[in-house]
C-alpha cells in the first residue's frame, strides 16, 4: 500500500563518484546516507543549504530521476521512483514533480515563440483542450504576475531575466506538479529581481498548495522563504529542522560558522555580506570519522575515527558527536 501521508521520502540516499584512471581512481561520497520528508497535505518550502561541493545539486538530481544513486530510495507519494523504467512512469512522475533550474535561459528553446511553447507543453501533457487552451495558460501566467499580452507572439530575447525566470516557473506549474524542485533559481538574477522570484514561491505554497525544495549557497533567502532547511557539508546533512531554530540557535559547529552570515529576512533591504567558504578538498569528502573535524573548534578524539550518528535535539536533526 502507498504511503500517501508523505509527498517525498529521501531514505538513505547515497552518491559515490569514481573518477581517474584505472590505477590511479579516486572515490568520494558527494551524498551520504541523507535522509527526509515532505508530508503529503501539508505544503511547505525546504530548503537545502550548502557551499560549492557539498552535494545539494548531485541530491537535487536524484530526487528528479536525472541520476541514479549509489543506493537508498526515492518514494514520491510511496512509489520508488529510482526503479522507474518505463517511460510511461517517467512522464507521469514528471507531470507531477517539476524541476526550475539556475539558469531560466536553459527552460525554452530561443528559436521558438514562448506562447508556443506553453500551448505545446499543455497540450502533450494532455492537461486542457484547444478551445480552453489560452484562458488556461492566461490564469497560470497570471499566477506567476505576468499577463498572456506580455507575452504572445514574443520570444525569450524579448524579456528581462526575471521574466524568463517567471516563464520558467509557468512552464513548470502547467502541469499542475504537487513539488517543485528549485536548484539555484535565484542565482544569476540581479538582488533587485530576486526577492519577486521568492515572494512568488512563498504566494505558490500558501495559493496553489504546491510544495518546493529550495536548492542555495544564499542563507539570505533560504532564511526568508524556507519552513524547514536542511545544511549540507561534504555530502552529509549535519543539521536538519525548522529553519528559525536552526539558524537563529544552531547545533552543529559548522551551522555555527556560517550563522554570523545570516541577515535579518527584510526583503526591501540589499544584503552586502559575503560568505567565505574554504575549496573544495577531496581531504574532507573521503576522512573518517567526520568531515568537519579538521575544521571544527569543538573538536574530540571520537570524532576522527567514527562517523556521528543523527541525535534528536529540540525538534531537529544534528549529525555531531556533541550531542552523543
Amino acid at each position: 500500500m502507498e504511503n500517501t501521508e508523505k509527498l517525498l521520502t529521501v531514505k538513505d540516499i547515497t552518491k559515490v563518484f569514481t573518477r581517474g584512471s584505472l590505477l590511479s581512481r579516486i572515490s568520494f561520497t558527494a551524498v551520504n546516507n541523507v535522509s527526509f520528508e515532505i508530508e503529503a497535505n501539508k505544503p511547505e518550502i525546504f530548503a537545502i543549504v550548502g557551499e560549492s561541493g557539498s552535494g545539494k545539486t548531485t541530491l537535487a538530481r536524484i530526487i528528479l530521476h536525472l541520476i541514479e544513486p549509489t543506493s537508498g530510495q526515492i518514494l514520491y507519494r510511496g512509489k520508488d521512483i529510482t526503479k522507474i523504467k518505463s517511460k510511461r512512469d517517467r512522464i507521469e512522475f514528471m507531470s507531477t514533480v517539476q524541476p526550475i533550474f539556475q539558469n531560466p535561459f536553459e527552460t525554452f528553446n530561443p528559436l521558438k515563440r514562448v506562447d508556443s511553447y506553453l500551448y505545446e507543453t499543455a497540450l502533450n501533457y494532455k492537461i486542457t483542450n484547444k478551445s480552453n487552451l489560452e484562458r488556461f495558460i492566461a490564469d497560470i501566467l497570471n499566477s506567476v504576475g505576468l499577463s498572456i499580452e506580455e507575452v504572445k507572439g514574443r520570444y525569450l530575447h524579448e524579456f528581462s531575466g526575471g521574466q524568463i525566470q517567471r516563464l520558467s516557473v509557468a512552464r513548470a506549474l502547467i502541469v499542475r506538479p504537487s513539488l517543485l524542485v528549485a536548484d539555484e533559481p535565484v542565482s544569476m538574477l540581479d538582488v533587485s529581481l530576486r526577492m519577486s522570484i521568492v515572494n512568488l514561491f512563498k504566494e505558490l505554497k500558501n495559493d496553489q498548495n504546491v510544495s518546493i525544495i529550495y536548492i542555495t549557497h544564499d542563507l539570505a533567502t533560504a532564511y526568508y522563504i524556507s519552513d524547514r532547511i536542511a545544511i549540507m557539508f561534504r555530502g552529509d546533512v549535519v543539521e536538519l529542522g525548522p529553519v528559525e531554530a536552526v539558524l537563529a540557535r544552531p547545533l552543529h559547529p559548522y551551522t555555527r560558522v556560517l550563522k554570523e552570515a545570516v541577515p535579518e529576512p527584510t526583503p526591501t533591504q540589499k544584503w552586502g555580506g559575503k560568505i567565505n567558504f574554504s575549496a573544495i578538498e577531496i581531504e574532507e569528502f573521503s576522512r573518517v570519522g567526520c568531515k568537519f573535524a579538521g575544521r571544527c573548534q569543538s573538536v574530540m578524539e571520537i570524532c576522527k575515527k567514527a562517523e556521528p550518528k543523527y541525535s534528536s535535539v529540540d525538534n531537529r536533526m544534528v549529525k555531531c558527536w556533541l550531542y552523543k
